[in-house]
């Protein structure tokens, strides 16, 4: 099974520094981290030699610390499954999410979920990868999601959520239209009463708010991009019932019309983050599937 390490190399102005400082410095590592593969043989080396962090390292020198899992702790279970890989490295992978499938595993669905799929696509490839999500998306939403394949990784991905690092732009078709072609629906978001499931914008609810815009008029219905600054739990869906315009689909927000689509109508279709090690910007995009493109005029669908 391979593993994923990374690596510097000790140049000049380096020398001296304390394995430890170069770590958490030069390479970005937290203490959470450390403290999972420090103990390891192959856990913080120089030249291949494992080494206490306190060690100063010297010019020439290689330093490598282990980043994938030392144990498999997730419970994820391997499963065969279809997977949509946009994007694949040895620090992450991106996902094109079929509608219908959960992200995660839970009751009563334990090895038919991305993560089920994921571990199952690690076996395979010979990785020792866990399953590291970084955010997640309804079992209705389609479209594109990021997990981490360590938690190095998975770090430094979660701290870029909500921030212009980590940009997602979700396509939607709602019933009606919005007060206006664009504009930010600022409602705090909370259990509803009586309701395991539903969410509701409520006085003591969380701060949530949603940026929207205009993509295309579709007659009784509206084509839209939205983006979130927070991430709270079916925050697009109850933000648009709120005001007036659910999602064209939805069951628990507003009206089921299974002649239309079986689910409520929501994509991600655009992603944007940096690369957890290299710093790269990524992009990448995911067609709208085939149950949203039908509620579109062709001529509309870009």
């Amino acid at each position: 099974m391979s593993a994923r390490y990374l690596t510097l190399n000790i140049t000049p102005e380096l020398a001296g520094l304390e394995v430890n400082t170069l770590l958490r410095r030069r390479l970005g590592l937290s203490g959470t981290v450390l403290r999972r593969v420090k103990w390891l043989e192959d856990g913080v080396t120089l030249d291949g030699a494992r080494v206490n962090v306190r060690v100063r390292a010297q010019e020439g020198q290689t330093l490598a610390v282990r980043l994938t899992d030392p144990v498999i702790s997730s419970g994820v279970a391997p499963a065969p499954g279809p997977l949509d890989i946009v994007y694949e490295d040895g620090d992450l992978v991106v996902l094109n999410k079929a509608p219908g499938v959960l992200v995660h595993p839970g009751h009563g669905h334990f090895d038919d979920t991305l993560g089920n799929f994921l571990m199952y696509h690690y076996k395979e490839c010979g990785e020792e990868s866990d399953f590291h999500p970084v955010h997640r998306l309804d079992k209705g939403t389609s479209g594109l999601v990021v997990a981490a394949k360590h938690p190095h990784a998975q770090e430094k991905l979660k701290n870029q959520l909500h921030s212009g690092a980590f940009r997602r732009v979700y396509l939607a078709v709602c019933d009606g239209a919005p007060p206006a072609p664009s504009g930010v629906i600022d409602a705090p978001i909370g259990r509803a009463e009586g309701s395991l499931m539903a969410r509701e914008v409520r006085p003591d609810g969380r701060p949530a708010r949603t940026r929207y815009k205009v993509a295309r008029p579709l007659g009784p219905r509206t084509l839209l991009e939205l983006e979130l600054d927070t991430g709270r739990t079916h925050q697009i869906r109850v933000h648009m019932a709120h005001i007036g315009c659910p999602l064209t689909g939805d069951f628990l927000y507003g009206r089921e019309d299974r002649a239309l689509i079986a689910r409520p109508a929501l994509h991600s279709a655009r992603l944007e983050l940096l690369h957890p090690v290299t710093g790269e910007r990524l992009r990448f995009a995911a067609p709208l599937p085939a149950d949203m493109a039908a509620l579109i005029p062709k001529e509309d669908i870009s």
